[in-house]
Parts: C-alpha cells; structure tokens; sequence
C-alpha cells in the first residue's frame, strides 16, 4: 500500500532432488511409512531377534556384535571386518542413488511372499535357537520390501547393496574347512621350498627342517590362525566390493569374486614360504618371533596385489589387443619398391 515491497517467505531447498524442506503430503506419508517399518524391524530383530543365551540377550543385533569381538571360538576366524561391512553396504547405496531415482515405481505383489518367507525364517531361526538364520531373514527382509513397495525395477539396483550384508553374519560353520585349509597350505609350501632347493619334511601341518646328522635345525607349525581363514574370510568381503566397483559385467563381478578364494590361499602359502625361508636363513627363534607377528600383512598385500592384477586384465580388451599384436607381427611384408613412390 505504501510503496514497499513485502519479501515472501522462500522455503530453504536442500538439493533439487533432497528437497527434505519441501514435501509434499503423499511424500511425508511415504517417510512416515518407512521409519515405521525400519522402526518395527529393528525393535523385532533387537527385542525379539536371539533365543541363545549365551550371548547379547534377546537381540539379534548384540548376539552379533558379541561374535564380531570373538577371535577364539571360530577356528581362527576373524570376524572384526564385519563393522566395516554396514558402511560399505550403504555407499553401495549411495552409488546407485540416480538409478534409484529414476526408476520406474510400481507395486510388485510377488514381494508378499517374500516378505512372508523372511518373517518365516525369523520364526524357525528362533525355534532353532540359530541367530544367523534370523540375520538372514532380516537381510531377505531388507530386499522383500522395497521390492513390494516400488518393483523390480527399484529393488534391482539394491541387490548388492542389501546382499553385501550377509558378510556381516559370522558363519561359524565354516571353521570345518580350516584344517583343509592348514594342510593345503603346508603341502603347497613345503613342494616351493623344496623347489627352492630347501631340504624340509612335513609332518601333518608342521613344516620341519634336519641337518645332515638328524637334529632339527628349525619347524614351523602351521596353527588354527595360520590356516588361511581369516584371510580368506576378509578377502571375500573385499572383492566382492572390489568386483561390483570395477567391473562392466556380471560374469566379470562372479569371476572376479570366486578369484578371492584362490588369491587368499595363494597369499597365504607366500606367508608361509617367506617364514620358512627366514627359519632357514636366520633361525626358527626370528622366524617365529616378530616376523611371524607381522607376516599375516604379507597375505593381504600379496592377495590385493593379485585381485587388482586380475581385475584389470579382466577389463582389457583383449581382442583390440590381440589385432594389435598380430597387426605389429604377423602382417606380410610391404613389398619392395612401394615406398619411394
């Protein structure tokens, strides 16, 4: 009236696509539905998720931090890598925002039955007294319903992101194959030693050098914590992330994450090459002492160094590089006089 302007009041936007200032109702609905279904799923997986007495009560989520910590019980298995995996799961997330976003929406009344299917393995994990199968039904749960809400197209791109997390569950089961593990390890140790023109024997998992006169110059024991397990455990986890961030293909990603297997026992059997190569130089009491302490880096560094090496191989183009070479090589010869003109 008097000439001035009045400032209307902007609403503060985030981002274009975060407007977290500017919902719409249906939009707010939608946030209201997921925090309760997110809160219902961990008040039952925390309160109502662990039968086993023995450890984190009735939660799920405690009984598995417990297993986290525990370095002892599982035949050399460590499962300290599991804080990490949560993390990891929701940058793979992150990654896959855009393709989140613009996905194309729809309800997928198939995803009832799976989301009927993890409340049923909640049931018999519990009747069980088996965490982990409870864990399992949660992760499956964690999939089921996006999958209902929004379809195959949405909950496609949470595959990886959702199924990473099963590194998180200790799978005690798998101490059975530490022993395998322990005794592969030592033969294929003591047949590069003895390529290597060191005279040593093996007797079961112990690897034992003698002097001319039958005395025992040095042995190495290839122990539970030595058997691979535990390399092999984070090894997996790694290249799993490893294969979905750098690979163009699905059949790359498997060939790349079964790789894993063979890349950690072949790390470890370096370990266990250069510990024996010490003993022989050296002496057991140095071999054993600090280089043994600090060698389990060596299984880590030597596994990286193989799956960034075959990661890469994995992605040239061979073909293109094949023409190449063949081009350079095996082309015939310019005939003579067509150069000068």
């Amino acid at each position: 009236m008097n000439g001035t302007q009045v400032a209307t009041p902007r609403v503060r936007v985030v981002s274009d696509r975060w407007r977290l200032m500017a919902l719409e109702p249906h939009e707010w609905a939608a946030v209201a539905v997921a925090a309760a279904i997110a809160a219902g799923l961990f008040g039952l997986f925390h309160f109502l998720g662990n039968t086993v007495s023995d450890a984190g009560g009735r939660s799920a989520f405690l009984w598995m931090y417990a297993r986290w910590q525990d370095k002892i019980s599982f035949g050399g298995a460590d499962y300290s890598h599991g804080f990490l995996i949560p993390f990891v799961s929701l940058w793979a997330l992150w990654h896959k925002r855009d393709e989140l976003m613009s996905a194309r929406k729809s309800v997928a009344v198939s995803g009832l039955a799976l989301i009927a299917l993890g409340f049923a393995m909640h049931w018999v994990g519990a009747k069980m007294q088996q965490t982990r199968v409870s864990l399992m039904a949660l992760i499956l749960l964690l999939w089921a319903l996006p999958y209902y809400f929004y379809g195959w197209d949405f909950a496609r791109h949470l595959v990886f992101p959702v199924a990473y997390l099963i590194f998180c569950i200790p799978m005690n089961f798998l101490d059975v194959i530490a022993f395998p593990l322990r005794m592969f390890a030592t033969s294929a140790s003591v047949t590069i030693l003895h390529g290597l023109g060191i005279d040593v024997v093996q007797s079961g998992s112990a690897i034992r050098s003698f002097s001319p006169m039958g005395t025992e110059r040095w042995g190495v024991d290839v122990a539970n914590p030595c058997s691979g397990l535990r390399s092999l455990l984070a090894m997996t986890a790694l290249t799993a992330v490893y294969a979905y961030a750098t690979q163009k293909t699905l059949l790359k990603k498997w060939l790349l994450f079964l790789s894993s297997i063979p890349l950690a026992i072949a790390g470890n059997v370096v370990r266990i090459v250069g510990i024996g190569l010490i003993a022989e130089a050296f002496g057991e009491k140095v071999a054993v002492g600090l280089i043994h302490e600090y060698s389990g880096y060596v299984v880590f560094i030597v596994a990286i160094l193989l799956m960034v090496s075959l990661g890469r191989a994995l992605n040239n183009d061979w073909r293109a590089w094949w023409r190449g070479v063949r081009a350079r090589w095996f082309s015939p010869a310019p005939a003579a006089g067509t150069w000068g003109g």
